[in-house]
C-alpha cells in the first residue's frame, strides 16, 4: 500500500506516466500492492525514488559492461588524475576535483579502477545520483568522496540495513552470503549485488546472473568437505531515497524561486522587453 502523507493513493494515474514493463511500473505494483505501509511526504518523492532506483540499475549494466575489474583492497587501482588511493585500498577524491568528475570517471576510463564488490555497490549509488541531482547540489552534498565497501560512507547517502518484514524491490542491494567459504580465498565469502529487477542480479566481478548461478559460483569457492550452501539473505541494503529526495526537491525550488525572482527585478528593470515580449 501506497500512502501520500496520510492518504492511501490509487497508482493507477502514477503507473500509467511509466511505459508498460518499465523497472518503475514494477516498483510501483510491488509497492501498492503490498500489505506494509509505504508513506512519502509526497508524490515528487515517491517518483525520486523510483527514479534513482532505475539509474541505480542503469549504472550497473554499464559497470558490468566496462572494464572495471575486481581487485582486493590489497591490489586496488584508481586513476590518480581524480583520485589518491589510501594505504588501506580506498580511493578519495583530490581536493582539486569535483567529486562529480571523479564519480563520472569511473565509468568512462574504468579501466583505470579496479576494487571489490561493496566499493562498486556505493560506486552505483553514486553514478545513479550524478546523473539526477545538478551538479551543484551533488558536489555540494558528497565533498570529499571516500570510496572503501561500508567504511567512510557519507552521512548524506545515509546507506541502512532491513531485515524482517520488507518489500523486496529492484534497485536494492541484497547479499548472497558465502558460510563455508575456502580460507585462501576470502573474497569469496559473499557477494554485493544489485537486483536487475527481471530475475537476475549484477554484482562486480561476478556479472550478471541468475540466483541460482550466483549461488553455484559461490560454492564453487567454500572449503574442502562442506556441505552447506550458499544462500541470498532476506535483507536490503539501501540509501534514504526519501532523504535524499527532499534534497533534491529543496534545492529545484529554491532555484526556481530564485530564477522567477531574476526573472521579475529583470523585466521591472526593462519594462519594455516584457511590453515586447506580450
Amino acid at each position: 500500500m501506497i500512502k501520500i502523507r496520510n492518504s492511501r493513493i490509487d497508482t493507477k494515474d502514477i503507473i500509467n506516466q511509466y511505459p508498460p514493463n518499465s523497472i518503475e511500473r514494477k516498483i510501483l505494483e510491488i509497492l501498492s500492492s503490498s500489505e506494509i505501509v509505504h508513506v512519502y511526504s509526497s508524490v515528487d518523492q515517491l517518483k525520486f525514488e523510483l527514479d534513482m532506483r532505475q539509474k541505480i540499475i542503469n549504472a550497473s549494466r554499464k559497470l558490468n559492461d566496462s572494464r572495471f575489474s575486481f581487485r582486493t583492497f590489497r591490489h586496488s587501482i584508481c586513476n590518480p588524475k581524480y583520485w589518491t588511493r589510501t594505504s588501506e585500498g580506498g580511493f578519495l577524491i583530490k581536493d582539486n576535483v569535483k567529486p562529480s568528475d571523479g564519480i563520472k570517471d569511473i565509468f568512462t576510463n574504468s579501466q583505470k579502477y579496479g576494487t571489490e564488490c561493496a566499493t562498486a555497490i556505493v560506486i552505483l549509488y553514486y553514478g545513479a545520483l550524478v546523473n539526477i541531482y545538478p551538479e551543484k547540489l551533488f558536489n555540494e552534498l558528497f565533498a570529499g568522496i571516500h570510496l572503501m565497501n561500508w567504511h567512510y560512507l557519507d552521512r548524506d547517502l545515509d546507506i541502512g540495513y532491513y531485515d524482517g518484514e520488507i518489500d523486496f524491490l529492484p534497485g536494492d542491494c541484497r547479499y548472497f552470503k558465502n558460510p563455508d567459504v575456502d580460507p585462501l580465498t576470502p573474497q569469496w565469502q559473499g557477494e554485493n549485488v544489485i537486483d536487475l529487477g527481471n530475475g537476475t542480479y549484477y554484482g562486480h566481478g561476478i556479472g550478471i546472473n541468475t540466483a541460482h548461478g550466483i549461488i553455484e559460483a559461490l560454492n564453487d569457492n567454500r572449503k574442502k568437505g562442506s556441505s552447506e550452501s550458499a544462500y541470498l539473505m532476506d535483507s536490503a541494503t539501501r540509501p534514504n531515497f526519501k532523504y535524499l529526495a527532499n534534497k533534491y526537491i529543496d534545492f529545484t525550488s529554491a532555484n526556481e524561486d530564485e530564477n522567477y525572482r531574476l526573472a521579475i527585478n529583470y523585466y521591472r528593470k526593462y519594462p519594455l522587453l516584457t511590453t515586447d515580449l506580450i
